[in-house]
């Protein structure tokens, strides 16, 4: 017995596998928890699906039962672009902090995001699953048709040291003179420290790469979980999204 989907607001789930009208596709136990015991959805409702690479696809509900769900894909409803947002790097901050920093990027359209290791990183550890999960979680709310890779954290120095030619890194440092980021930019990056700045040596690796330009956030310190949204919504106004393939 099914009830007519009119009316209900159809949620997004990524999932890995690929994505054909008529396929029947097993929703993982976290997925079947999500949409029977805290949306409270039967047989028959509808669900929105995307994996990355085939663009987007209704679904409806076939079969559901405690930690056990199935889908059946209909058929597309947007097809699959390019999503070519600016790379975020920046340095591991609390547990909380570091939430938030990936969450807002994926939100702002990041491509890839690549935590690092530097001198005054406040962060002992890092559950990689976990940043990968909210990554996830964010490309479904925000109804982005890709999940940005979240890399595992590295070493500034060997980040910079492997930073593929062409693509431009703005660097946010504090009390420091510099500009904002340029209009039309092109493929960038946008670097973040950590909790109280980059050391004195740090600031001297920096300016031995010639792609690494320092900006401006603005007339305040922020922190740097805000300094990280502040300079990806900079980059969105100053053109990176003038090469993102539309539909």
């Amino acid at each position: 017995m099914t009830r007519p989907s009119g009316g209900i607001t159809a949620p997004r789930l990524f999932i890995d596998a690929d994505l054909t009208e008529g396929a029947s596709l097993p929703a993982t136990p976290g997925q079947a928890h999500y949409l029977g015991t805290v949306l409270r959805r039967a047989v028959g409702d509808p669900v929105r699906l995307f994996n990355g690479r085939d663009g987007e696809w209704d679904a409806v509900l076939s079969a559901i039962r405690k930690d056990r769900a199935s889908l059946t894909v209909g058929a597309r409803t947007r097809p699959p672009r390019t999503e070519a947002g600016p790379w975020l790097v920046f340095a591991l901050l609390k547990r909380d902090a570091t939430d938030l920093v990936v969450r807002q990027a994926v939100e702002l359209g990041a491509a890839r995001i690549l935590p690092v290791l530097t001198a005054r990183t406040n962060a002992g550890h890092v559950n990689l699953d976990r940043l990968r999960a909210i990554a996830v979680e964010a490309a479904e709310q925000s109804e982005r048709l890709t999940v940005p890779p979240v890399d595992p954290p590295a070493r500034l120095d060997a980040v910079l040291a492997a930073w593929p030619k062409g693509r431009r890194l703005f660097a946010a440092i504090e009390r420091m003179e510099a500009g904002p980021i340029p209009r039309g930019p092109g493929e960038a990056g946008l670097l973040v420290g950590p909790e109280g700045g980059f050391t004195p040596e740090e600031r001297q690796l920096l300016e031995r790469f010639p792609f690494i330009s320092a900006i401006c956030l603005g007339p305040t310190i922020l922190r740097a979980e805000t300094a990280a949204a502040a300079g990806q919504a900079q980059l969105l106004a100053g053109g990176w999204a003038e090469y993102v393939v539309s539909n």
